[in-house]
């Protein structure tokens, strides 16, 4: 097997092309890149064909992000962005990776390749076991695979040393089965793709507002007026929110940008379903732009918290909606006193702006009522990420900006259900009456003791404390932080188990044994015995509605996901009462258990065949903050950051590329940065570049810097670019092996991606 986790040495450098960064985002070249993919991948003809049902209501749902779809009338020429293009290109491309593939490529072999290599290999075929020291994968039957994951779990000397993670891809009806299936078991080891992104989201909305979900709809953008997209980057990771964005600024709205990177999908867009767009200069999106360092964002958002006050005590009632504040919140009094605490003077240097330049933005805040924030992982990967999202909420509260039209919370996730496999019970935390439900509805002893999150997974199977890791769906290795650290642990397993579509590097960092479990992909045909199925997903801002494929299957050896986890819950649990083979063979059946169980799914299989779906219940959304532990919406303390830089030392955060998306890699190219053609970058503000002694294309190694730990990544080349003094940026998953596995968010334990210490070092 694989002796080292991906580090790609400097002589595989692929020959660098840095062009002018574009003006403009989407348009013609968006266009031209999607169908290349498409013809690549697929075919021109099939491809065509298959992104006519992408995301349209009798079709399937984008495997890729979770932005939600128009509830009205759909665009039938792309109802879809370039990277939704290029996920369906992936999923349904004509590459095969079979067991005479396996035969002739040995896992040493396959783990030289870089990550855009694996990837382009294609979909695995069938089931395939690595067995104890063999070099090579072989084909394993479904019986088998199942009978060896069961002996192997229930060989374990408690269940809590089996560890069950899931991406954010999985349906409702897998994710639902799943969490079943593990808790049956009897533990909640139910660690997922949430606990490294949008962890922070959650808790930070749970405890002000009561709900750890957005509470916007998408019809929200056409009547709010101001948006403000702060730490994200939607023209590369949700290309489909800028339609929305410019729906607020064709009805009159305003945006905010807050960010480190001027991205160019938030400056200007022409809209790929009008043709006669895609001409032109296009449509301008950022009305102000400040441009905060790296993890400035609470030292920014509390100087406009405190130019607000500053406006209402010299004006009462000009700024705050005092109505709103005393009918539906907490803390108001409490807050103040704290931000009489904090100077402008001494937070302005954090954030690398100039007092005018936050005047401007705080006006806008201060004038519009109707305000909707964005965000994403700029804002969630950091140490005080928690307090980062609890100080927007301040922001919103303030100006009684939540449970009214064009106004609220936004976290724009990624996976397109990884909400939903949260609203599933995946979850290492559960709440009692979630598995109170399970118990009365499953007659069986739910686990009550808190299961591990990602990072504690990871440090239990390092601990050996954890012995079995099985993984529905995502590619953990290259997800993960610390990917040294988190190989070693990997590799203490006795048994790794990966339920997937494509190959990927968490098929080459293995424990003792491994299995290859291929699934069906969202674009395929799923039949259980004679019966065509659907599965439907969560959307983004609480939508769930069906998905169901067009394409045959790639193989005849491929099960679903919900069949999948019947066969191992029965080869597992022998005593269970529940008939899993009888719910599988009718995810209607599926549905009503969760019908039965989780709230706000009453009529569940009525309502799932209603074009377009249904909205889940949202306490925020409906301005009822009552699930809070005061009743009400909670205003919040928050701290700064409290990072101090030494000479010559750097902040890094890991961002994507836009021929990417998560830990899949389309391409090499970052067109909307100018960078072609590389991925072993790091980019530096000029000026840094000329102190620092080096040059454009420069080799360097870097090191980060974490309670006195070293962790090095050689073998990057400086690339000069428009980003704050002492802020750096690399690409993930390259730049994992930076990230220390115990630099986290406070409270929500999210792995700090966004905020590592480095040093640079001229080869």
């Amino acid at each position: 097997m694989s002796k080292n986790p991906k580090e790609q040495p400097s002589e595989k450098l692929t020959g660098i092309k840095l062009i002018e960064v574009p003006k403009t985002s989407v348009g013609v070249k968006a266009i031209a890149s999607a169908l290349t993919h498409i013809k690549n991948e697929v075919g021109v003809r099939k491809g065509i064909q298959l992104l006519s049902k992408l995301n349209q209501r009798d079709g399937f749902d984008c495997p890729g992000c979770a932005w939600p779809d128009p509830d009205d009338k759909r665009a039938f020429l792309a109802e879809y962005c370039e990277n939704g293009a290029k996920a369906v290109a992936e999923e349904a491309t004509k590459n095969k990776v079979s067991p005479m593939f396996f035969s002739t490529h040995s896992v040493q072999e396959l783990s030289e390749l870089s990550d855009y290599e694996i990837g382009k290999s294609g979909r695995i075929t069938h089931p395939m076991y690595l067995a104890e020291g063999a070099t090579h994968y072989q084909e394993i039957s479904w019986d088998n695979a199942f009978q060896m994951i069961g002996e192997e779990l229930n060989s374990l000397n408690s269940p809590d040393e089996a560890i069950f993670y899931t991406s954010g891809r999985t349906s409702n009806e897998a994710a639902f089965l799943y969490q079943l299936f593990v808790r049956q078991f009897g533990t909640n080891n139910l660690p997922d793709c949430s606990n490294m992104c949008h962890e922070s989201s959650g808790v930070a909305l749970s405890q002000t507002l009561g709900i750890g979900k957005g509470s916007v709809t998408l019809d929200d953008f056409n009547h709010t007026d101001l948006v403000i997209v702060i730490g994200q980057n939607p023209g590369t990771n949700h290309p489909r929110m800028l339609a929305a964005l410019g729906e607020t600024k064709k009805n009159g709205g305003k945006i905010i940008t807050i960010n480190p990177l001027p991205e160019v999908g938030l400056m200007n867009f022409k809209d790929p379903q009008n043709p006669l767009k895609w001409i032109g200069s296009g449509q301008e999106l950022t009305d102000e732009f400040l441009q905060v360092k790296i993890n400035g964002d609470v030292a920014l958002l509390k100087i406009i918290l405190k130019l607000m006050k500053e406006k209402e005590d010299a004006e009462p009632n000009s700024v705050f909606n005092h109505q709103f504040i005393k009918e539906k919140t907490a803390g108001l009094d409490e807050l103040l006193k704290d931000l009489d605490t904090y100077s402008i003077d001494e937070l302005l240097p954090q954030t690398g702006l100039t007092i005018e330049q936050i005047k401007k933005t705080t006006e806008l805040i201060i004038n519009n009522d109707k305000i909707i924030i964005c965000w994403a992982m700029g804002l969630t990967q950091h140490k005080n990420g928690v307090d980062n999202i609890r100080e927007v909420v301040n922001i919103l509260l303030l100006k009684g900006s939540i449970g009214k039209k064009g106004a609220g919370t936004c976290p724009v996730r990624g996976h397109s259900n990884v909400q939903g496999d949260r609203t599933m019970g995946i979850w290492e935390r559960p709440k009692p009456a979630f598995l109170d439900s399970l118990e009365k509805e499953f007659i069986f002893k739910a686990p009550r003791k808190h299961g591990y999150d990602v990072v504690e997974a990871i440090e239990a199977m390092h601990q050996n404390k954890a012995k079995v890791f099985f993984g529905m769906g995502g590619n953990f290795i290259s997800a993960t932080p610390d990917t040294k650290f988190t190989a070693e642990a990997l590799r203490n397993c006795n048994l790794t188990v990966q339920v997937s579509t494509k190959l990927n590097r968490s098929h080459l960092i293995t424990g003792k044994k491994a299995i290859i479990l291929p699934c069906l992909g969202r674009t395929e045909k799923d039949f259980q015995g004679k019966n065509e199925q659907f599965v439907s997903v969560e959307n983004s801002m609480g939508v769930v509605h069906q998905s169901k494929g067009t394409l045959h299957p790639c193989s005849s050896k491929l099960l679903s996901e919900p069949a999948i986890v019947a066969g191992i819950a029965n080869a597992t649990l022998i005593k269970s009462t529940t008939n899993w083979s009888k719910l599988v063979s009718n995810y209607d059946l599926i549905r009503d258990k969760i019908e039965a169980t989780i709230p706000g799914f009453k009529d569940y299989n009525k309502r799932i065949r209603i074009k377009g779906g249904f909205y889940l219940p949202n306490n925020a959304r409906d301005n009822n903050f009552t699930p809070t532990k005061t009743g009400k919406a909670n205003f919040s303390l928050n701290k700064p950051s409290e990072i101090q830089l030494e000479k010559n030392q750097f902040i890094m955060m890991t961002i994507r590329t836009h021929d990417q998306y998560n830990t899949t890699i389309y391409g090499l190219d970052d067109r909307y940065r100018g960078i072609l053609n590389e991925r072993r970058v790091v980019m530096m503000n000029p000026n840094d570049v000329e102190l620092s002694g080096l040059k454009k294309l420069d080799l360097v190694d870097l090191t980060s810097h974490f309670n006195n730990e070293e962790r090095v990544a050689k073998g990057f080349l400086v690339v000069p670019y428009d980003i704050p003094k002492q802020c750096t940026a690399t690409y993930f998953p390259e730049a994992n092996v930076l990230v220390p596995l115990k630099s986290k968010a406070d409270i929500s334990n999210t792995p700090a991606s966004k905020t590592v210490i480095i040093s640079i070092k001229k080869q």
